[in-house]
């Protein structure tokens, strides 16, 4: 029916410029825009173009959604069918760019705008990662957006670089004495559960995991992640519902981890694996509260993971404000773990222990060695070629016996 769309050019006194006008098929309406012209040859132009458009089906009639009328239908239609912390990071997102933008119309948020939102989120000494995320959050609701025929076509949403100097990753691998550290420290902040939080520090040390999955760890095997020992080598079973890629799996487990596990009673195996119940008994504390503590513990230890990040910190009673560098959290004893088994694993390995979704996020975040390491690595692959054992110091001594054996090996093979 579209081909019987014929736009005509008509004169309204009221008006200075002339209006483009013609009936829609389907509903028998007229539908009219100014030409923005008074002189009727381009108005004629303009009449011809749009109506080739209409034609066609290329012209898509702006929308006219409201901003909050779209955020109350995406948080109900769409937000609902996903986990709390996709929809907590939604929120966030929304609630910078009504802060920055101001929005009124759907439609009007466009990659001109949402460039000048990054501008102004970045001078305003947000992080490149923050703003990574926030900008995810919302590209995802603009497609969501276009796939309802919401908006004609969902803006543009450039990602931002990182600059020379910035990181990815918002901490670090603590080390092995910034850990025995943090022991030390537990009971500073849970004089009442000293030795539960120790226990889960060691675990999350040895395992891997993340602060959510360890805290719903369970012996018992209807849980969401329960640990399975009656295989040839421990293992966890885990559910969608409760790891980040919502696929259930059978996962296999660091060495050190099973041992870990295995040294606990048969008598004792039951419930939550490190037994920190929250309000209701028998569930797990809360993640987001558990994740405070262990970063309380880690600024107790002063185990500073980036001073570049500080954050202010006012004291209850006598409202004092200090500036406090970014210190160990959760996340950094996963990351420590993820680098002591770079160098023991590949990491295609790697990247199943711990459970990445992309190679890529392995290989950025965790295969870091440093010059030592590969030194190292390299002296003990001369050392295999030659047949002899180099020294755990190389001097230039031991270099140059070296080249002389691999010479004597070549001449004898000549």
């Amino acid at each position: 029916m579209s081909d019987q769309i014929k736009v005509h050019v008509v004169k309204y006194k009221s008006r200075p410029n002339l209006v483009l006008r013609y009936v829609d098929p389907v509903t028998g309406k007229q539908v009219a825009k100014s030409a923005k012209t008074s002189r009727r040859r381009d108005a004629e132009r303009a009449a011809a173009k749009w109506e080739a458009e209409l034609r066609e089906g290329r012209y898509q009639r702006q929308s006219r959604m409201t901003w909050a009328e779209f955020r109350e239908r995406y948080e109900e239609e769409k937000m609902a069918t996903l986990s709390g912390k996709t929809l907590a990071a939604w929120e966030a997102a929304a609630n910078h760019l009504e802060r920055v933008v101001s929005p009124k119309l759907l439609a009007t948020v466009d990659s001109n705008v949402l460039s000048q939102f990054q501008a102004k989120l970045l001078a305003g000494g947000m992080k490149q990662t923050t703003l990574a995320s926030h900008l995810r959050s919302l590209r995802a609701a603009f497609s969501w957006a276009e796939r309802r025929s919401l908006i004609t076509k969902a803006p543009r949403v450039d990602m931002p670089k990182l600059t020379k100097g910035d990181r990815t990753m918002r901490g670090r691998p603590i080390t092995a004495e910034e850990y025995e550290r943090m022991l030390t420290k537990v009971a500073n902040v849970r004089k009442g559960d000293a030795e539960l939080w120790k226990r889960l520090l060691r675990g999350l040390w040895l395992s891997g995991l993340r602060l959510s999955e360890a805290l719903q760890l369970s012996w018992d095997a209807d849980a969401a992640i329960t640990v399975r020992l009656g295989g040839r080598y421990p293992m966890l079973r885990i559910f969608g519902e409760a790891q980040k890629s919502k696929r259930d799996a059978l996962l296999p487990i660091a060495p050190e981890f099973g041992e870990f596990l295995l040294a606990v009673p048969e008598a004792e195996r039951s419930g939550l694996v490190f037994g920190i119940e929250g309000l209701v008994r028998g569930k797990p504390i809360d993640t987001q509260r558990a994740s405070r503590i262990v970063a309380k513990i880690g600024e107790e230890a002063l185990v500073v993971v980036d001073p570049n990040v500080v954050r202010l910190r006012v004291h209850k009673k006598t409202g004092a404000v200090t500036k406090v560098p970014k210190c160990a959290t959760a996340h950094d004893l996963r990351r420590a773990f993820g680098t002591r088994w770079s160098k023991r694993v590949m990491p295609v390995m790697l990247q199943r222990l711990m459970r990445h979704a992309s190679i890529e996020t392995t290989m950025r975040y965790y295969v870091e060695h440093n010059a030592d390491d590969i030194s190292a690595d390299l002296w003990n692959w001369q050392g295999n070629v030659s047949g002899s054992i180099p020294p755990e110091t190389p001097t230039a001594a031991t270099s140059a016996a070296a080249s002389e054996e691999r010479k004597s090996l070549q001449s004898n093979e000549l």
